[in-house]
C-alpha cells in the first residue's frame, strides 16, 4: 500500500477524528474509505440506481409498510 501524506485543517481534523471515533477506525481508513467513494463512486462496481440517488430520503415518511404490494391500495386509482 502506498502512502502519503496531507495538511488538515483543524477544523477537518477534528471532523475526521469524530468520524474515526463514530465508525471505530483509525483516521487513514477513513479518509481511505472518502477518497475511494469519491474517485470510484457507486458506478464502478454497478449503475447508480434510484435508491443510490435517493437513499437519504428511503423511508423517511410514515404510512402503510405495504403500499406498493397490497392491491386494496389500488381500487379506486385512476377514478
Amino acid at each position: 500500500m502506498a502512502a502519503i501524506s496531507l495538511k488538515l485543517s483543524n477544523r477537518l481534523d477534528r471532523r475526521l477524528a469524530e468520524e474515526a471515533k463514530r465508525r471505530r477506525s483509525s483516521k487513514s481508513a477513513v479518509v481511505r474509505d472518502c477518497v475511494e467513494k469519491m474517485l470510484l463512486g457507486p458506478s464502478a462496481d454497478r449503475p447508480v440506481s434510484c435508491l443510490d440517488l435517493a437513499g437519504d430520503l428511503a423511508g423517511c415518511l410514515d404510512g402503510p409498510r405495504d403500499i406498493a404490494t397490497n392491491a386494496k391500495y389500488l381500487e379506486d386509482f385512476g377514478q
